[in-house]
């Protein structure tokens, strides 16, 4: 449904995405992430036809978003981070200037709009002015929106900011309901909400893809070697023996659940079985070896360890990025 080939965007001598590629099926739900600055909300204002690339293509439905951006757009509901939304209009009249917006035939207007909004449970508040509502109502109403015109691909950044925890679970059930019908890609900086309603993951730093799979897999081949050791033994004579030791990549002290014990986190290097050194290091050393158990990592773990390596490029100049600003009107009027 969604195609991104070889993407490319500069801005003068800043390069914000770097020759970026990757597909996205039918109603799969695809969480992208980013450190502040990796390229992950350029990417995604270039997949709504936002803004343009300098290099490569996007297309939605096999439609070319710049060659084709009507029919392209058609298939497209975006909600970016801060909503849009017009304050002096009531839900119900800013709804309906959506649908005028999208050309959804006026018959069908009221049915589709009182269905979205009992979906987005924003019914309660139809009338009322958006000006005031809480943020959380806002949000809700930006979500509404991007759903007018029922279109195939849902592109959301931070759907869920400023809700409290009960409205989070409501809006995340509902991602994973319109998953089941739609193709959405998800941006959010909760990692555990990232985990629980996406189907894949692609995580994105310096302007270029450095993680994709699913938050399981993910988790698997980093964790893959990845071992807590509990140990009796003095914490700093422990974690000296390990880090000499030629067999182990990383090693690192944790909270232990036993009275003097310590645990330590150890992995191997260069495919080296982590438990053999773990045992061999203890015999030596005199350590009396208590436990050896497989460390899984956290989505969080993974994204800290994939982003770490590289320092995200500085942001754009200022006046690059004021000039993008007011070219990018009219790449969205296309």
């Amino acid at each position: 449904m969604i195609e991104v080939n070889n993407l490319v965007k500069n801005y003068g001598k800043y390069q914000a995405v770097k020759d970026i590629s990757f597909r996205v099926e039918q109603g799969e739900v695809l969480g992208l992430l980013g450190p502040n600055g990796a390229g992950k909300s350029t990417t995604m204002n270039i997949i709504t036809g936002y803004i343009s690339a300098t290099r490569g293509e996007v297309k939605i439905g096999g439609y070319d978003i710049l060659k084709n951006p009507r029919e392209a757009k058609k298939r497209i509901g975006y909600l970016p981070e801060i909503p849009p939304v017009y304050v002096d209009m009531t839900v119900t009249e800013y709804l309906n200037f959506v649908a005028d917006l999208k050309g959804v035939k006026k018959a069908e207007v009221k049915t589709m709009l009182d269905d979205i909004m009992e979906k987005i449970k924003i019914t309660n508040v139809s009338g009322k002015l958006i000006k005031n509502l809480s943020k959380g109502y806002r949000q809700r109403v930006g979500l509404a929106q991007a759903m007018v015109g029922y279109p195939d691909v849902l592109i959301l950044d931070e759907p869920t900011v400023g809700l409290d925890p009960k409205q989070i679970i409501e809006i995340r059930d509902l991602i994973s309901e319109l998953g089941k019908t739609h193709t959405i890609i998800l941006s959010s900086h909760i990692l555990s909400e990232i985990s629980a309603v996406c189907n894949r993951v692609i995580i994105i730093h310096n302007g270029q893809i450095v993680a994709s799979d699913t938050p399981d897999g993910l988790s698997a081949k980093l964790s893959q070697n990845r071992y807590r050791v509990r140990l009796k033994g003095d914490e700093n004579a422990v974690l000296e023996a390990f880090d000499k030791n030629e067999n182990v990549a990383f090693a690192e002290l944790t909270q232990s659940d036993e009275e003097g014990t310590c645990d330590i986190f150890l992995e191997g290097a260069n495919g080296v079985d982590i438990r053999e050194t773990a045992f061999e290091v203890a015999v030596k050393h005199n350590f009396v070896l208590l436990l050896i158990n497989s460390e899984k990592m956290t989505l969080e773990d993974v994204f800290l360890q994939v982003t770490e390596n590289e320092p995200v490029e500085e942001k754009m100049p200022e006046a690059t990025a004021n000039k993008n600003k007011e070219e990018a009107p009219k790449e969205a009027e296309e």
